[in-house]
């Protein structure tokens, strides 16, 4: 059975997914970058982004690991980009360029209705102004069997968790501290009430926590 599942999703060591202060200049937020270092440094990344090189360690491998068997992936407006409110244009297309690295179907939370943007590669952003259960239903079909990536931001992660919808959740926490932004376990009544840690594993860069529904 496909499930819904979160990969690679980094928050400092104080709990936060993104940093304040979101903008074009810092797409996750003030010093949001110093959540991904460790992705940067594997050989999957380097890989994503024709480059040679690259760390095959552990961190790889999760890296690696988050996209096998994925069909489409659900993101909310603010990881698609900082603007707000109605679509005035059809200028921005998100932060990837013209081939995006998604490469199957991408479903975008929004309170506003935008049409679908095809884009090289094989990657279109389709946009769903009905809800989060909607937005599933969708990706799920258009997955055709596979399963959906959660990929962010923070909020779209909570709206998801406090609805149970979660089949698997994957967190690197980094030894690093914001001290502001959004806090990933914030706003769930007290945390991800029903999801157990089924792998703990470290890194020299990260610790894994991996989570799943209790039995």
């Amino acid at each position: 059975m496909a499930k819904l599942r979160i990969h690679n999703f980094a928050i400092s060591i104080d709990g936060y997914g993104a940093g304040p202060g979101q903008d074009v200049d810092n797409p996750l937020g003030v010093h949001g970058l110093d959540l991904h270092q460790w992705v940067f440094a594997t050989r999957t990344w380097h890989n994503l982004q024709s480059l040679d090189g690259g760390d095959e360690t552990l961190d790889d491998k999760f890296i690696a690991r988050g996209d096998a068997g994925i069909g489409a992936t659900i993101m909310g407006r603010n990881m698609f980009g900082p603007i707000r409110g109605p679509w005035t244009d059809d200028e921005w297309k998100g932060w990837w360029g013209d081939d995006p690295p998604y490469h199957h179907p991408v479903f975008v939370l929004t309170h506003h209705p935008r049409a679908p943007i095809a884009m090289q590669g094989g990657t279109t952003f389709n946009f769903v102004n009905d809800g989060i259960e909607a937005a599933l239903e969708r990706a799920f079909d258009a997955a055709q069997g596979k399963d959906v990536r959660l990929g962010g931001g923070v909020s779209t992660i909570q709206q998801y968790l406090r609805a149970g919808l979660v089949d698997e959740m994957h967190v690197a926490i980094v030894p690093t501290f914001l001290g502001s932004g959004e806090r990933l376990f914030d706003n769930l009544d007290g945390g991800p009430v029903g999801y157990q840690c089924v792998e703990l594993v470290s890194s020299p860069s990260v610790v894994h926590a991996r989570f799943a529904p209790e039995p």
